[in-house]
């Protein structure tokens, strides 16, 4: 078994755990302690996105793996009005405002990364498609979007307008899908110059899995879609939803709920073997108002083995008591070895690690913020 690298976003920065079964070291915090939401590799560089109101908006890119770091602000935040106004604070403290960021006004923080190709994309809170073809420098806007006749309607989710997920056909560059919390899955087949909005419910009208109910969608999934994963190698895409977990097997053009077995429809992440379309995880939580954290306090992650027709739930070296953290959205991920490792991050500052697909946990990590994203460096 190969060491595995974990990218590890946080409410004070981004993280490196590197290793395998107990022996595990973490370098960081980097990126001068910015809320990371999101944090990728392309096994030589670096990309480190996040940002808040008062940081602002940036993407943080190291070609050192981690040693140094440079910051493409997007986006100026209250900390760089407070220190223009503020000369002598400013001077005392030994910094200075930034200058004026490109969206400035339009952006707040970023939200997701993906590559394709020799093309970095972005996903920024409010709702914002970027894209860079000089590994992060300078960005544009992704237009195709911003100009969706639906965008007027779109409505923020508990976290606000976000584009959290962007996926990419690997064969197929120019083929995009995005996920918006709470406007739902949008797809490119032209590299974003035109979207088309996928949402709609494929089971029959008024079937409810596991008595889990839809809350009134409709012919539609629910539009506040948590995350998504793709299948390596097809149009099968995986959905946890604000209301369930859903599966399309054409793309996002028809999404079948496929929740019943599990304990709750509501939770953040999803996960795919890449070596096996058919094998999926979650983390389910005991639901939106009830607190957010694993039902009945026991930490299970579930797992399908034949594309969520039937779910069995895992928890050998999680907590089975008095658990009560969450899993955000992209806090969880797998790594490429021949039996899929699996990892996800709480907001209780662990990092727990599975080398067996999901059957049994180790503690990789501690005491850390909150745990904002979990992703592995390609070709672990």
């Amino acid at each position: 078994m190969q060491d595995v690298s974990l990218l590890v976003g946080t409410t004070k920065g981004a993280f490196v755990i590197t290793g395998q079964r107990a022996e595990w070291s973490l370098r960081g915090p980097f990126c001068q302690g910015w809320p990371i939401n999101h944090f990728i590799s392309d096994g030589s560089t670096l990309w480190a996105a996040g940002g808040s109101d008062w940081h602002g908006a940036g993407v943080w890119r190291s070609t050192d793996q981690g040693e140094s770091w440079q910051l493409a602000k997007l986006a100026n935040g209250q900390g760089d009005a407070f220190l223009a106004e503020h000369p002598e604070i400013a001077a005392k403290i030994g910094m200075e405002p930034a200058p004026p960021a490109p969206f400035t006004g339009r952006l707040c923080a970023i939200w997701s990364l993906h590559k394709v190709g020799r093309t970095l994309y972005c996903g920024a809170k409010p709702a914002t498609l970027l894209q860079s073809t000089d590994d992060g420098l300078t960005w544009s806007v992704v237009e195709g979007l911003s100009n969706h006749p639906s965008g007027p309607s779109w409505e923020p989710g508990a976290a606000g307008l976000t584009l959290h997920t962007i996926l990419s056909d690997p064969d197929n560059p120019a083929h995009l899908w995005i996920g918006i919390s709470a406007a739902g899955v949008f797809a490119s087949e032209d590299g974003g110059a035109s979207w088309d909005r996928r949402n709609r419910l494929a089971n029959e009208w008024g079937q409810v899995s596991g008595g889990h109910s839809n809350d009134g969608c409709g012919h539609e999934v629910g539009y506040c879609v948590h995350n998504m994963a793709l299948a390596t190698g097809s149009d099968l895409i995986y959905q946890q939803n604000h209301h369930g977990v859903f599966r399309s097997p054409d793309g996002g053009r028809s999404w079948h709920d496929i929740t019943a077995g599990l304990p709750s429809s509501f939770g953040f992440p999803v996960a795919v073997n890449p070596h096996d379309p058919a094998m999926i995880w979650t983390l389910p939580l005991n639901g939106d108002t009830k607190g957010r954290y694993p039902p009945d306090a026991r930490a299970l992650v579930w797992k399908s083995c034949d594309g969520g027709a039937t779910w069995q739930g895992h928890g050998k070296g999680l907590p089975d008591r008095n658990c009560f953290f969450t899993v955000l959205r992209q806090a969880m991920a797998t790594d490429r070895n021949s039996l899929s490792g699996l990892y996800f991050g709480t907001n209780s500052g662990s990092i727990f690690a599975s080398h067996d697909e999901g059957e049994t946990w180790q503690t990789a990590a501690q005491h850390l913020p909150t745990v904002l994203c979990v992703e592995t460096v390609p070709d672990n």
